[in-house]
C-alpha cells in the first residue's frame, strides 16, 4: 500500500518542508534532535493543521489543503506508538487490546487478535497490568494496540528511545516481523542509525527542517554525509542476504549475497532465511590482494566505484562488490600508499564479530 506525503508548515522557528513517496513497508524518518521528524508524523497523524499539505494512504486521501480535506485524527484510521507505550494503568493487558479494537467499526476490522497476539509474542500477558510489565512488553502491547484497530497506517515515534539496550535487543525482532508480515505501510521515526537501517525499506533523512535526501535504506546507508556528528561512527552499508549454512562446531553463520559470502557469529534461522547485515565504514580494512593468514573471517572482492573526503585525514572508499557496496573509512596516508582511485580492484576485510545483523536465536 503506498504512501504519499507532501507538507510544508511553519513551527515556530521550524519551517518544515518535505515530500516523498513510499510502497510500503518500514519508511524511517531519519535526523538530528529538532529537525522535524515528530513535527512531520504528527501533521500525517492530523494531530497539527498544516499551512500546506497533501498527504493520501492506499489512494485514500487524508489531507489535502488546496481541496480544502483535513480529517480529523480518529476518522484517519492510523496507529500510533509513542515513545512511552502509554497503556491505561487501570486496564489489564487485555483491556488495553480490546481498546485498540474498540475504535473500528466491525465491518472494517482485518486485523485477527490471534494473530497479532503470536506475531507480537504477547499472548502469556493477557491478565497482567502494566504495572507488571518489562518496558519492552509495554511497548509490545502498545503495538498490539494500535494494530488492533486495523489502521492503514502506523506511525512509530522512537518506539525504543525509552528502553535500554537488552530491551531494545528485545524488541527490534518484532517490528521486523511487522514490517514482513503487516501488510500496511509504517513511519517509524528515529536518530539511531542502527535502528534504522536495521528495520528500514525506505529513509527519508530530515535536516533543519528540510528533507535532505530519500531513498532505499541501501543507499542512504552509503552516504555518511547524512549521518549527524554524533552517529558518524555508525554509518556504512547495509546489505541483503540470506542464510546460506550454519557451522555448528564454531557457533557460525555463512550468509551469501551477490556480494560474496559473511560469516557472522550465532545461528541465524534455517537456510533461506532473509537476512540484512549492516557494515560500519570504521570497520572495513581494504587490501589490493586478497589477505592470505589472517583473522578476519569476512573478505569481499570488489572495485573501487566511488572515494570522498571524510575530514582533515580520512577518506570514505565505496567498493562495487557485485551489485551491493561497502563503504570504507580509511587515512587519506593509506588510500595515498595504496593508489586508490575509481576502477582500482581492491578486496574489503571485516572481522566476523564487526558485522551486525539479525539477533542469533538463543543456543
Amino acid at each position: 500500500m503506498s504512501l504519499t506525503v507532501d507538507v510544508r508548515h511553519r513551527l515556530g522557528s521550524l519551517d518544515l518542508a518535505a515530500a516523498f513517496d513510499s510502497e510500503g513497508g518500514i519508511t524511517a524518518v531519519f535526523g538530528a534532535s529538532g529537525c522535524g521528524k515528530t513535527t512531520l508524523v504528527n501533521v500525517i497523524a492530523g494531530l497539527i493543521r498544516p499551512d500546506h499539505a497533501r498527504i493520501t494512504v492506499g489512494g485514500t486521501v487524508l489531507t489535502d489543503t488546496t481541496q480544502g480535506i483535513e480529517l480529523a485524527p480518529h476518522r484517519r484510521r492510523i496507529g500510533y506508538v509513542f515513545q512511552e507505550a502509554r497503556l491505561f494503568p487501570h486496564l489489564t493487558v487485555e483491556g488495553n487490546l480490546a481498546y485498540g479494537e474498540w475504535f473500528t467499526p466491525r465491518a472494517e476490522r482485518y486485523a485477527a487478535k490471534p494473530q497479532i497476539l503470536d506475531l507480537l509474542g504477547i499472548a502469556p500477558l493477557l491478565k497482567r497490568r502494566p504495572r507488571d510489565l518489562s518496558g519492552g512488553e509495554k511497548q509490545r502491547v502498545a503495538i498490539g494496540r494500535a494494530l488492533l484497530a486495523s489502521p492503514r497506517l502506523l506511525l512509530m515515534d522512537e518506539p525504543l528511545a525509552s528502553l535500554d539496550q537488552a530491551r531494545k535487543a528485545e524488541i527490534l525482532p518484532y517490528i521486523e516481523r511487522l514490517r514482513d508480515e503487516v501488510r500496511i505501510p509504517i513511519v517509524y521515526v528515529s536518530h539511531s542509525v542502527a535502528e534504522v537501517m536495521r528495520l528500514a525499506s525506505d529513509v527519508a533523512v530530515l535536516a533543519a527542517g528540510r528533507l535532505a535526501a530519500f531513498g532505499p535504506a541501501a543507499e542512504i546507508a552509503q552516504r555518511l554525509d547524512l549521518i549527524p556528528d554524533e552517529e558518524r561512527d555508525e554509518g556504512g552499508a547495509i546489505i541483503d542476504m540470506a542464510v546460506a549454512a550454519h557451522d555448528e562446531a564454531f557457533g557460525l553463520t555463512r550468509l551469501s549475497s551477490s556480494a560474496g559470502d559473511i560469516f557472522v557469529p550465532g545461528r541465524i534461522g534455517p537456510a533461506g532465511t532473509p537476512a540484512r547485515v549492516r557494515i560500519r565504514a570504521r570497520d572495513v580494512m581494504l587490501a589490493l590482494e586478497e589477505p592470505v593468514k589472517i583473522s578476519a573471517l569476512n573478505i569481499l572482492r570488489g572495485t573501487v566505484a566511488e572515494m570522498s573526503p571524510a575530514g582533515p585525514s580520512s577518506v570514505n572508499v565505496r567498493l562495487d562488490c557485485g551489485g551491493a557496496a561497502v563503504v570504507a573509512r580509511i587515512t587519506r596516508h593509506s588510500a595515498t600508499a595504496l593508489c586508490l582511485a575509481p576502477g582500482t580492484p581492491a578486496y574489503a576485510v571485516v572481522k566476523a564479530v564487526s558485522v551486525s545483523g539479525p539477533d542469533a536465536e538463543a543456543r
